[in-house]
């Protein structure tokens, strides 16, 4: 049974509403936090706050920071002929309009943290760190960084991680030459921190797996669905229903702990019936997970 025009209606308002309020937390953080603690950070947002450092606060926050992803986007497309998503299309433009909104109309000492720039620094990584983690779990992105990591692999073959980092780094050590603040540039590596462990101890559910047993009259549909829709392998083994003494067919399912809602929703739109035993496992080894580095 195929997924109705309302069950999709429901489902991307309720993506695209997360993501709504994850750029919302996002923009207060930098809006309300980090910038009037002259403090920094990396990314897009990062390299805004110079500009607007170095304009002497007359040009807007979230204005820069579209401009700025729209020239990635414009690069990026030329250089590797990449489509980006309606979702991160939404996200950037999400993002500028919030931070706009914010920085013209909540007073700049909103939260009364005075000149606590660790205190602001530490709090500030960590709202932006759930904000931009609330917008990956639904497909989106903030832009910025990302946008450069899919140019520089395109020429050389450096992980993802370390192209963020070694771009951050860059983009908060030049603040030193805008402001001539040191403590600002330390300021700006603790928000980095922050943003990324905060951002690591929401995403970790996706790096856990799951193990899915799924018994249902309709174990043919649910594995093709499986596999052809969500690309995802399964495993149909026999098995014995003990309180009817009748022989059926048990589909187990190896995924990520983000793919599992999805395969449950695949799963209960074929077989309303099926019944489904959910799993945590400690580690899964092998194609499409972990590599055995032991």
């Amino acid at each position: 049974m195929a997924e109705t025009t309302s069950q999709k209606l429901l489902r991307a308002l309720k993506e695209y509403g997360i993501m709504t309020l994850g750029m919302w937390i996002y923009a207060f953080a930098w809006s309300s936090i980090i910038l009037p603690a002259r403090c920094t950070g990396g990314g897009a947002s990062g390299l805004a706050m110079m500009i607007y450092y170095a304009s002497g606060g007359t040009v807007e926050l979230g204005t820069m920071v579209f401009l700025i992803n729209a020239v990635l986007i414009v690069i990026a497309s030329f250089i590797v002929g990449c489509k980006f998503s309606t979702k991160t299309i939404f996200s950037i433009i999400m993002l500028s309009v919030a931070m706009n909104i914010l920085q013209a109309n909540l007073p700049a000492d909103i939260m009364q943290l005075g000149e606590e720039r660790l205190l602001s620094s530490i709090l500030g990584g960590i709202l932006s760190g759930i904000g931009v983690s609330l917008c990956l779990l639904q497909g989106g992105t903030s832009g910025g960084t990302d946008i450069v990591a899919l140019i520089v692999n395109k020429y050389r073959s450096i992980s993802y991680g370390r192209i963020l980092f070694m771009t951050d780094f860059i983009i908060i050590g030049s603040s030193l030459l805008v402001t001539h603040d040191i403590q600002m540039v330390i300021f700006g590596y603790v928000v980095v921190a922050a943003c990324g462990y905060t951002a690591d101890a929401v995403l970790a559910g996706d790096k856990k797996s799951s193990q899915l047993m799924i018994m249902s009259k309709h174990h043919d549909a649910i594995a093709d669905a499986i596999v052809n829709e969500l690309h995802r392998g399964c495993t149909v083994m026999d098995g014995t229903g003990w309180f009817t003494k009748e022989p059926t067919k048990v589909v187990m399912v190896l995924c990520r702990k983000s793919e599992t809602s999805t395969i449950l929703r695949t799963v209960k739109r074929v077989d309303p019936d099926a019944f489904i035993s959910n799993a945590s496992v400690t580690g899964v080894y092998g194609r499409g997970f972990e590599e055995i580095k032991r």
